[in-house]
């Protein structure tokens, strides 16, 4: 696999916060251990304490720790497909974040401007204002996100916003107030890393758009 393609982990909490390593090998090792792929030196993280391997065309995480390995805070027994936005927590020491392929986002999203806001589509790592946002944002979100970074300046309506966001939802599945909540949450989550500029403007009777302006 080539790096543009292959799934990423990206260090959510704890002593490695903001380090990211990408899966280009069939499988990882998580432990104390000096010898493994991700080194987490806390006393709670067994020497050897999960693997992450790919078995035929999924990814899977293996517990082989003492004091348990969860996949969006649950314990994993045995092993656990990963799926794209999945949160691994090792013991109490450390989360990272499963970000895999993911086909209902684009890749190619780029300005031809500097702008205020900056996005990795394929790592879904956002800068504000030159601060990175961390945690990284819910899967959800970042979809919203990517709607809106992808159409600068042109107002998303709550049609497309449930369609980038909701894909396998039929109908009328997704209520106006689950839309306003989730556009909320961004906006909290955005405030969090640049509180001086509102970046997602809601348009009364036609839907969003991001105010990213060039610097």
């Amino acid at each position: 696999m080539t790096d543009d393609i292959s799934p990423v982990l990206i260090a959510q909490s704890g002593p490695l916060r903001g380090e990211r390593w990408v899966l280009s090998e069939s499988s990882l090792i998580i432990g104390r251990d000096s010898d493994c792929d991700i080194v987490v030196a806390d006393n709670t993280v067994s020497r050897r304490h999960a693997v992450i391997a790919k078995r035929d065309s999924v990814w899977v995480i293996e517990d082989t720790s003492k004091n348990g390995t969860y996949v969006n805070e649950k314990s994993v027994e045995g092993s656990k497909r990963l799926n794209d936005g999945d949160f691994v927590s090792i013991a109490t020491a450390v989360q990272i974040v499963f970000v895999g392929s993911d086909a209902t986002v684009p890749l190619d999203i780029n300005y031809s401007q500097e702008r205020r806001m900056r996005l990795d589509v394929q790592s879904r790592r956002v800068w504000c204002a030159s601060k990175e946002l961390l945690p990284l944002l819910s899967r959800p979100q970042y979809r919203l996100l990517v709607l809106l970074y992808g159409n600068i300046g042109d107002v998303c309506t709550r049609d497309e916003v449930v369609e980038a966001v909701w894909p396998d939802v039929i109908g009328e599945g997704v209520t106006e107030q689950s839309i306003d909540a989730l556009v909320h949450r961004l906006r909290d989550r955005l405030d969090e890393c640049d509180p001086e500029h509102q970046y997602v403007e809601t348009v009364r009777g036609h839907g969003f758009r991001l105010n990213n302006p060039v610097l």
